[in-house]
């Protein structure tokens, strides 16, 4: 069915291929930003750079769907998708600024950790986007979607650990502070790609 409507619509799904892969290049910076702070300002500069990268993609989409009459699916699902794509690198920009303002000395396990379930999850986004040109693919599809709920999951106790473990033994109340701040941050990363999986959960429904 989705080959007899469209010209022009497979385009869509290009632009979320494309910023699906920004938001993995821009996660795989913050972990390098969470594992080691000797390159801070360039990890910093790089992850806005991707940022505004996956910015004008999502502008792109938005246009096009303007313009287009035929959509491939529902045009408010496109719309959703993609801009909470980009609601997760916006994140992650966020994430790698605090760390700079906030003028932070030495990373922790949790932050390092929290930065690899965000880049797990940003993966995980990636391959279900690359498989929804095609209905076909429907419950691959489904099922990476529900890893990425387990690796929300499994984001929430790392950050519920990390919160316990600050509270408790961090002496200066300005670190804790700022670490909270960055827990949370990398955590609602997460929260974002489990958003965008039930987005394409429910356009599964929808057109399989």
């Amino acid at each position: 069915m989705f080959g007899r409507l469209m010209p022009t619509e497979g385009k869509f799904f290009d632009l979320f291929n494309q910023h699906a892969a920004l938001c993995v290049k821009g996660a795989h910076e913050m972990v390098g930003l969470m594992t080691n702070f000797d390159d801070l300002e360039k990890r910093v500069h790089a992850i806005e750079t991707i940022e505004k990268q996956a910015d004008k993609i999502t502008y792109a989409t938005v246009d096009m769907l303007h313009k287009t009459f035929i959509t491939p699916i529902d045009r408010d699902d496109i719309h959703k998708l993609i801009t909470r794509m980009d609601d997760i690198l916006d994140l992650m920009e966020d994430a790698a600024q605090t760390v700079s303002l906030y003028d932070l000395k030495a990373v922790t396990p949790e932050a390092k950790r929290l930065a690899e379930l965000c880049l797990a999850c940003c993966e995980k986004v990636q391959q279900a986007v690359a498989m929804l040109h095609n209905m076909d693919n429907s419950h691959k599809i489904v099922a990476i979607c529900e890893e990425i709920d387990r690796l929300e999951s499994d984001a929430d106790h790392v950050m519920r650990a990390a919160m316990s473990k600050l509270f408790r033994d961090e002496p200066d109340v300005r670190n804790l502070i700022k670490l909270k701040a960055i827990y949370e941050i990398l955590e609602t990363v997460t929260d974002r790609c489990e958003d965008v999986a039930n987005i394409i959960e429910g356009i599964i429904v929808e057109n399989a």
